[in-house]
């Protein structure tokens, strides 16, 4: 069994540019690039994250199609209950899902064919549908695309079930395959 950790973000709460530093396919040429005749794209595993870039988080902000997506704790236990019945559906093992006000951290195991951005595009798919039931009407709740960290071996797993249910900052809801719903302190 493979496992990954998976992020996303909510719609409009983490833009290009923004100051926390983002991961975006801007190309542009850094003080440590090599010189070349074309432009270097920066959304590659591995590659450091955008600093600040203001004119590019405005542009952002204003090509917004909605106002930014804020999850409440309810919202957050209809992600989880959705994560967790896509994942009994599709035969994967989630681990640990974490949800905060902008973004949510999930560790998940898949065996076979299965492509981790399809397993992601699933999460968020089958989410937003659970979200608008509870939301009375249909409307935009995820970025794009978001973030697959593979995870090598069970040590890894071991630290991001780590990561997830106890190192963010004032999650909304937090569920693990062994403990369950763990009460927010």
């Amino acid at each position: 069994m493979r496992h990954a950790l998976l992020t996303s973000t909510t719609y409009g709460t983490w833009l290009p540019g923004d100051p926390r530093g983002s991961v975006t396919s801007v190309r542009d040429l850094r003080v440590t690039d090599p010189i070349t005749p074309f432009r270097v794209e920066h959304d590659r595993p591995g590659e450091p994250w955008e600093t600040a870039i203001p004119g590019l988080v405005a542009s952002a902000r204003h090509r917004l199609k909605c106002p930014p997506v804020f999850l409440s704790p309810p919202a957050a236990r209809v992600v989880i209950e959705q994560f967790r019945e896509t994942s009994a559906i599709r035969g994967w093992q989630l681990e640990a899902v974490s949800v905060m006000r902008n973004h949510f951290h999930a560790v998940l195991g898949f065996a076979g064919y299965w492509d981790v951005d399809r397993i992601l595009v699933d999460l968020k798919a089958y989410a937003s549908r659970g979200l608008n039931e509870q939301a009375g009407g249909k409307q935009k709740w995820w970025t794009r695309d978001g973030s697959k960290r593979m995870l090598p071996d069970d040590r890894a797993v071991a630290a991001a079930v780590n990561y997830v249910l106890h190192k963010q900052p004032y999650p909304l809801a937090r569920w693990s395959r062994t403990e369950g719903y763990l009460e927010i302190p």
